[in-house]
């Protein structure tokens, strides 16, 4: 049987993407632990659409 933990998934989208009126998204998914973590997740990750490094928040 498989645990039950906080242990959640997460979709993070770039906040300058929608912007800059380009087509398309840039979303990553990844976990993060509910019970340390309450608030939602915002990590700079890389945009391949924008070449170069943004800000990505959670979206529910």
């Amino acid at each position: 049987m498989a645990k039950k933990g906080n242990r959640v998934q997460v979709i993070l989208e770039c906040t300058e993407h929608k912007e800059s009126g380009m087509p398309g998204t840039s979303r990553y998914i990844t976990t993060k632990n509910r019970k340390n973590t309450p608030e939602r997740l915002e990590v700079k990750k890389f945009n391949s659409v924008l070449r170069k490094v943004t800000v990505h928040k959670e979206i529910k």
